[in-house]
């Protein structure tokens, strides 16, 4: 390069920085006047609720309203500096935010049992689940407990029973059941289950020893459980209805779509669905109830168009859109009314509700509305897949569109003039569409990927092939003709119509097989929570901003990237009873403790850890524990086990010990990095600090464990699942025989 060209690249480069300075006011000026500082609203309302679930601590309402106060001084006292009010504005948006997270913690306030029971129970049926396993669950209202008396019962149990009992919801049941607390994640910042059961008011798990038997009653006083119970009847008549006309996997994937009943859908059919990407397909969301409703406004629309003269002197656009909502309402009915799909009619309906009001229906501005109407309605589920999936593709979505639309604005298409040849026309436009399906499926999977590989630890890398050759069936055979048969059903009619969609879900299905045969990987392993808040930053700056300052989005994303790179998977993973360890191998794979081992813990580490292969111990029933301590130098990455005694040593050289008693770890305390006892009245057998020794009493109460190594020490550092003090959803934990340091109840102790 000649030194003139080189002088001039620095002299630009050089400027640069300032040049983009100079630019930023500009940009934020035209960025308030396209009104983006309301679409950060439910930005800043879903972070401050994300943040209160994700405190280590319960906050106290003088700390969060001594805080909203503080904010609003603030916001008084910087006024006449527009932009720090801004700041300030946004803050108080978070901390109303929190302070909705703490009141929906409060509200449901559920009754979480505290240890493991079995006991005769009474209660009314509110709901049943026929799964593919040829088991029945059954959610129940607690009536009354005995043998033992609960004094501390839950409110709501969900327990299977092996067999159908025969009983519907509203009916009043009794029989004896085993039920057990809601767990905690099986690793740290897993999916938590007793979260989530304390957000749907389910105070307890288990199963019923015998099926249980349903008992005469006087109908339900509570109109409320009443009313629920006739809708969950009627959900269970139209799946049988359906699985009449369709059998196999059809049916049940039919019902799932028309009536909400997933439980029945075959495991295998789960899977392929999952690693092809189509497993969105089976929750009722905004994609079913954007069909349903532009399925019925489609064919008013064309049955008015047939009414030139009708049209032409009423707003049949309007009536069309009501008509949708009415449509969308009955569907969000009949499939059982879920979060997920309260959350999806809420996004519909503010779109129609546009219409009806002669405003755009797919904007950004009503994809906010309907955020903050969810954020408040349900706090919790922002941090929940459902909602950050859906939020994120259909944000991504609108904004690739609104860029591709102005664009198209700017540079109109002469080959689809009517100068241009028929054949080219077709051909322009078949391809147009083809590639706006293509970016479709681009665009909202690579949305959504983050969310998937944060929740799931999996991916669908054929992902996109799967879409493109499944949602136009979906679209054009499988759910139009869903509304078709759910019209025709009260006249029982609805065969025909259920006939063509079972065709269309069996190519549906035939597709998702084919592309999970190809499927080169599925597990792609667990990422940081910083990597987690660096991406969705830069996927909220992308798809909010309109100028320049989309380009913010970068430097987010490459910090991601940088995080998620520099993450590193634990070493040790350990169950929160302490039955069951992982020790990830040098090879990629994952020794565990036990020969049995829990198939859904593991299957879960696997994932996170992004191992295939499953490595057994090897046992000696007749040895004893004392000649482990020989084995441990020779001991590759794999336990070893004699007399309840588990021994392995990781790649780096630390030594990890399972034990059942202190008195039987005590021997390798001069040797290991880290014991597990389970024994919840262990104490601590080595005094030594170098020595991580965890007992089940700590596992019961701060749940599963994850441990890292240090490269050059050996020492164990660990992270639990559960922080203590206790949140609510946590708070059941110090109640069990284990978290108090008590041994197993003995029958006829008292």
């Amino acid at each position: 390069m000649p030194l003139r060209s080189q002088r001039t690249l620095a002299v630009r480069l050089s400027a640069w920085p300032a040049h983009v300075a100079a630019g930023i006011p500009a940009a934020l000026e035209l960025e308030q006047a396209r009104g983006t500082p309301f679409l950060l609203l439910p930005v800043c309302l879903g972070a401050g609720a994300a943040t209160y679930f994700a405190l280590p601590v319960e906050p106290g309402w003088p700390f969060v309203s001594g805080l909203m106060l503080a904010v609003v001084a603030l916001r008084q006292a910087l006024a006449a500096k527009r932009h720090l009010a801004f700041l300030c504005t946004a803050l108080l948006v978070v901390c109303l935010g929190l302070a909705a997270g703490k009141i929906e913690a409060w509200r449901a306030g559920t009754a979480m049992l505290g240890s493991s029971v079995s006991t005769v129970l009474t209660g009314r049926v509110v709901a049943v689940e026929h799964q593919a396993s040829g088991r029945t669950r059954l959610t129940v209202d607690v009536e009354a407990t005995r043998r033992p008396l609960l004094r501390y019962a839950p409110d709501r149990i969900r327990a299977s029973a092996r067999n159908d009992p025969g009983v519907a919801a509203g009916d009043r049941i009794e029989g004896v059941v085993r039920l057990f607390p809601p767990s905690g994640p099986v690793r740290p910042h897993g999916y938590d289950f007793a979260f989530e059961s304390y957000m749907a008011g389910i105070g307890a798990t288990g199963f019923f020893l015998g099926d249980p038997r349903r008992i005469e009653a006087a109908p339900d006083s509570n109109v409320r459980r009443h009313w629920a119970a006739r809708v969950a009847n009627m959900r269970e008549a139209i799946a049988a209805r359906i699985r009449r006309h369709l059998d196999g996997a059809a049916g049940e994937v039919a019902a799932a779509l028309i009536a909400g009943v997933r439980a029945g859908i075959p495991e295998e059919t789960n899977e392929a669905l999952r690693k092809a990407g189509l497993a969105h397909v089976l929750s009722i969301s905004g994609l079913h109830m954007a069909l349903v409703a532009g399925t019925v406004m489609l064919a008013l629309r064309a049955l008015f168009a047939a009414l030139p003269g009708f049209s032409s002197r009423h707003p049949v656009k309007k009536y069309a859109a009501a008509a949708a909502l009415v449509a969308a309402s009955y569907y969000l009915l009949v499939s059982g009314a879920a979060v997920a799909a309260q959350r999806s009619f809420i996004m519909i309906a503010v779109m129609l509700v546009a219409l009806l009001f002669d405003r755009g229906a797919i904007t950004m501005r009503n994809l906010a509305i309907a955020a903050m109407i969810i954020i408040a309605i349900a706090p919790h589920e922002v941090v929940g897949p459902s909602f950050q999936m859906s939020f994120a593709a259909t944000a991504a979505l609108i904004a690739a569109y609104a860029a591709w639309a102005e664009r198209a604005a700017a540079a109109p298409r002469r080959d689809w003039s009517p100068e241009a040849g028929l054949v080219r026309r077709l051909a322009s436009r078949a391809a147009y569409y083809t590639t706006g399906l293509a970016m479709t499926s681009l665009i909202a999977g690579g949305a959504t990927t983050l969310f998937a590989v944060w929740h799931f630890h999996r991916a669908a890398p054929l992902g996109l092939i799967a879409n493109l050759a499944a949602m136009p069936v979906v679209s054009l055979i499988v759910m139009p003709f869903a509304v078709i048969a759910g019209v025709l059903m009260p006249l029982g009619l609805e065969g025909p119509a259920l006939r063509v969609m079972g065709q269309g879900i069996s190519a549906m299905v035939a597709i998702a097989d084919w592309v999970a045969e190809r499927t080169p990987f599925d597990a792609v392993g667990a990422i940081s929570p910083a990597a987690l808040l660096w991406l969705t930053a830069a996927l909220i700056v992308a798809t909010v901003a309109t100028t320049r300052l989309r380009l913010i989005a970068v430097p987010l994303a490459v910090a991601g990237l940088a995080a998620m790179l520099a993450g590193r998977h634990p070493d040790l993973l350990v169950s929160e009873d302490g039955k069951l360890l992982a020790l990830a191998r040098s090879d990629g794979g994952l020794a565990v403790s036990r020969s049995r081992p829990n198939g859904f813990t593991v299957g879960i580490w696997q994932k996170a850890l992004a191992s295939e292969r499953l490595v057994k111990p090897e046992t000696s029933k007749d040895a004893e524990a004392s000649s482990l301590l020989g084995a441990a130098d020779g001991s590759g990455d794999a336990f070893i086990c004699a007399d309840d005694t588990c021994i392995a040593r990781h790649a780096g050289g630390a030594v990890i010990v399972q034990s059942a008693t202190a008195e039987t770890a005590a021997p390798f305390c001069a040797i290991a990095a880290i014991i597990i006892i389970e024994d919840a009245t262990a104490k601590d057998p080595c005094g030594d600090s170098k020595v991580l020794v965890v007992t089940a009493r700590d596992l019961a109460r701060r749940g599963s464990l994850a441990v890292h190594f240090d490269a050059g020490t050996n020492q164990a550092s660990a992270e639990f699942a559960i922080s203590e003090p206790f949140r609510p959803w946590h708070d059941h934990r110090r109640f069990s025989r284990e978290a108090r340091g008590l041994p197993p109840y003995r029958r006829g102790e008292d």
